[in-house]
């Protein structure tokens, strides 16, 4: 029986030399890590992000594909991309998902689970 599944990994990082804390500006990259863990080849197509801020402001982002790729995943394989996000405080999250097609033409969606934007913390 074919499965229809990406896992999705994330690592996030704060850009303190593009951000602005005095302009509220707070700028974050994400890397996400995409497996094919089905038995299937299947390509993403687009996704869909919801980003919130510290003060409960929503953004919601849709779009084709992932920094300009739809990649097509055989299973086993691994697709990696780095992107980034600004929000005028200093912690946020984002979630969403992904659409994908598989080679025989299943549709399904992938879940992208929550993860905290933050600026790391520091001691002193």
């Amino acid at each position: 029986m074919a499965q229809y599944e990406f896992a999705v990994e994330v690592r996030t990082q704060y850009l303190p030399e593009q951000s602005n804390p005095d302009r509220t500006n707070f700028v974050f990259t994400y890397t996400i890590t995409i497996k094919n863990t089905g038995t299937v080849p299947a390509q993403l197509i687009s996704r869909h992000w919801v980003i919130t801020d510290a003060n409960n402001h929503i953004e919601e982002v849709r779009g084709l594909g992932v920094v300009g790729h739809q990649p097509l995943l055989a299973p086993g394989e691994v697709f990696e991309y780095t992107s980034g996000t600004q929000l005028r405080t200093p912690q946020g999250s984002m979630f969403g998902e992904y659409f994908c097609v598989a080679e025989d033409g299943h549709q399904f969606e992938t879940k992208i689970p929550e993860f905290v934007l933050s600026l790391p913390r520091t001691l002193h």
